[in-house]
């Protein structure tokens, strides 16, 4: 069975979309070939466009499926990454907005709609929006595990503290198997003061959650988005790609270590 991860963080400019584009890029590409779908849940569609889909190439999008006018698989797209994805516009919205006004049930739309195929990949990235909305709530419900990137600054771990606070409550209530798959450090200066202290208050708190691959500050994986590329597209020799390589296979590892 695929595994769901909902790749959030309620502060915005972490580099959460970042993650989730170039973390599919990185498991589906030699030599893991993992079988990768990501979502973007995130009405900004920074992940479709940074996916390389163009919205003029969007027959339905996540709108149309949490709205129940077409099947997930019908939405789902290829991309030249090698990852498939469900392309999403600011159309999300009004999906967001069906499922406030809906009652009971409404945070277990998505979880609903991915039954069906979980079981043809071997990972489902969601990339949620920045804040804890019916949507993020959507991909928490569905999920198996909780990646959280955060950037090692003052407001890090104040912003921290509500997201786990609601991983919890769900965890509790509604989704018990809901554990946090890890922390990753992003947008990461060594020569930073603020940065190793963020960094060594994350250990210490947090201990084997945190991930040992660190994703620096890198002028090319901040460059691919603009041009619709993950970054070992764009420029596979660079720190980024490096370091995303890297992230997948820690991921893997840990898996087969726990199993």
């Amino acid at each position: 069975m695929g595994k769901i991860i909902a790749i959030t963080n309620q502060k915005g400019g972490v580099g959460k979309t970042t993650t989730s584009i170039n973390l599919a890029a990185s498991l589906a590409c030699a030599p893991l070939r993992c079988k990768v779908l990501l979502l973007d849940l995130d009405p900004q569609s920074n992940a479709t466009v940074g996916s390389g889909v163009h919205k003029s190439d969007i027959k339905y999008s996540s709108n149309q499926v949490l709205c129940q006018e077409v099947s997930l698989q019908d939405a789902i797209m290829n991309t030249p990454a090698g990852y498939d994805l469900l392309p999403t516009t600011q159309e999300l919205i009004v999906a967001e907005m069906q499922l406030l006004q809906r009652g009971e049930g409404r945070e277990l739309q998505l979880k609903e709609l991915l039954a069906p195929i979980v079981n043809r990949y071997d990972y489902i990235l969601i990339d949620c929006p920045p804040s804890l909305s019916i949507l993020t709530v959507n991909a928490l419900v569905a999920a198996n595990s909780v990646l959280i990137p955060i950037q090692c600054e003052y407001y890090a771990l104040e912003g921290l503290s509500g997201l786990l606070t609601t991983v919890d409550q769900i965890q509790r209530t509604i989704n018990p198997s809901l554990h946090i798959e890890g922390l990753l450090r992003t947008m990461y200066d060594g020569r930073n003061k603020l940065a190793l202290d963020v960094s060594s208050q994350l250990l210490e708190h947090f201990q084997e959650r945190v991930y040992r691959t660190v994703i620096p500050r890198n002028v090319r994986l901040a460059e691919a988005p603009s041009h619709g590329k993950p970054v070992i597209q764009y420029d596979k020799q660079s720190q980024g790609a490096v370091a995303y390589l890297a992230l997948a296979g820690e991921m893997i590892n840990r898996a087969t270590t726990k199993h």
